[in-house]
């Protein structure tokens, strides 16, 4: 069995900014060992015993189901599974058989909580692995959805993904109460150097960055501006990693008149080491929200099936801000957008009324047609995805445009079809653009194609209150 050190994990992408001596305590720490082939690394109901790194070969994760096997992922070299922070899930959920001899790396449950308080690269990069389980769960919940069109999605299936998102949104909800209680580890890192009715002010400041439910609604050139005036600002105080700081001071509402002031209660010399704190703190709130967005996707798109299958009463309308499942299924995409090095423009009419829909089923829409669109840019030279929202007399417009080769002349009108699909076998079941008209029409709107060389237009259009 190989000896593990901090280069192999380094090796792995999840691992690749975590210090080293984080690395080297999470290896001081784990359990390393093999499993031959055919042996269960957990069965069902067997409680987990901690988080599993994959050094090498192959694992099979797969459940029972009246005594047909289903397949549902496989783990090779560089996999990370099992229990992760703030993770509710303990046991396993299906059989994880190795299907060659494996080496593992287990680091213990056990450690779980000094890893949170103490290493906070290495919990950011385990809590990474928990954003894209969620992911892969929204990506599934997609497939599901299109079974249901062919009348093979069952209710119980439903339930059982319902667990897990209801779950997943309990969990990142205590996650952060309980940062924002406490206030304690933050007074006793500077108490010995400002007097507390300064130290108070402090954290008066960012608690309410924390607790505030409005974020700037702003474009990208202004984000970039906002985030070039604060990295100036940290760069004059002395302020090291500024460029990770201005990021997420912008995101909170911090702009250089709150920091200013925060300069007046604390000494020069300590502004940098509490600014860093502050931004731990900011850094954390980010992805819980991440999680809880991505958690609420999987429990809207469940309800979006029970309606359609009327598992349940038939869907309610509600009023909301378009502009708010846009840019949630762009935040869902943002490691595909960033893979394809793809540029988004945003040209979206913030004075438009909120729109009557419902909002599940519309989500699966933006992402359907968004998704599609970074896949046409794969490969392209200078990828751009733009996104238009605007108001045509009572309807509302959404154009998803992007700047790739185009949907030739002969398929445009089969592009709707279902079954009909122009990826490779594996990528596409045909259905995506299926349900997307499916849903527009149920809102009494239309979806139309307009595509050239160099431009492909998705317009959709539907009332905005809700009625034709």
């Amino acid at each position: 069995m190989k000896d593990i050190n901090v280069a192999d994990l380094k090796s792995i992408e999840v691992f690749h900014n975590v210090p080293d001596d984080q690395l080297q305590w999470m290896i001081d720490r784990s359990v390393h060992y093999e499993l031959q082939e055919g042996e269960n690394m957990g069965v069902p109901e067997e409680p987990m015993t901690g988080t599993h790194v994959i050094i090498s070969g192959r694992i099979e994760l797969y459940r029972l189901q009246n005594n047909t096997k289903h397949t549902i992922a496989e783990f090779t070299s560089g996999a990370v599974t099992g229990i992760l922070p703030f993770s509710r899930g303990k046991v396993y959920i299906a059989y994880a058989q190795c299907r060659e001899l494996t080496q593992v790396m287990t680091f213990p449950k056990e450690h779980l909580k000094e890893l949170i308080v103490s290493h906070y690269e290495l919990t950011q990069a385990l809590v990474i692995v928990m954003t894209s389980r969620v992911r892969e769960f929204t990506s599934l919940e997609q497939q599901n959805e299109k079974m249901m069109a062919l009348g093979k999605l069952s209710a119980g299936l439903a339930h059982e993904l319902n667990n897990p998102a209801s779950a997943i949104v309990r969990g990142s909800a205590s996650l952060r109460k309980h940062l924002q209680l406490q206030p304690d580890a933050f007074k006793k890192l500077i108490s010995v150097k400002m007097p507390p009715e300064e130290i108070d002010v402090v954290i008066a400041s960012m608690f309410a960055a924390l607790a505030s439910t409005e974020r700037p609604v702003l474009t990208m050139m202004q984000r970039s501006e906002k985030e070039n005036e604060i990295m100036d600002w940290l760069d004059d105080h002395q302020v090291t990693d500024s460029m990770d700081m201005a990021e997420n001071f912008v995101e909170f509402g911090f702009d250089e008149a709150k920091l200013n002031e925060l300069t007046h209660h604390i000494p020069a010399s300590d502004l940098s080491p509490i600014l860093t704190w502050i931004n731990i703190n900011l850094t954390t709130e980010r992805m819980v929200t991440d999680i809880q967005e991505a958690s609420k996707r999987i429990a809207d798109l469940i309800g979006a099936v029970k309606n359609f299958t009327h598992m349940d009463r038939g869907g309610e309308k509600e009023f909301t801000d378009i502009h708010t499942g846009i840019r949630n299924t762009l935040t869902m995409l943002t490691y595909k957008l960033k893979k394809g090095n793809v540029k988004v423009t945003e040209k979206f009419d913030l004075t438009l009324p909120p729109v009557k829909a419902m909002v599940g089923e519309l989500n699966q829409v933006w992402t359907n047609l968004i998704d599609n669109a970074i896949d046409a840019l794969e490969n392209q030279p200078e990828p751009e995805l733009t996104l238009i929202t605007e108001r045509d007399k009572e309807f509302v417009k959404v154009t998803i445009c992007d700047n790739g080769p185009g949907i030739p002349e002969e398929i445009k009108t089969r592009i709707f079809d279902p079954f009909f699909t122009t990826k490779s076998i594996g990528k596409g079941t045909g259905l995506g653009l299926d349900v997307v008209q499916r849903i527009v029409k149920q809102h009494h709107g239309s979806v139309t194609l307009h595509s050239r060389p160099g431009r492909t237009e998705f317009q959709v259009c539907f009332p905005i209150n809700g009625q034709v």
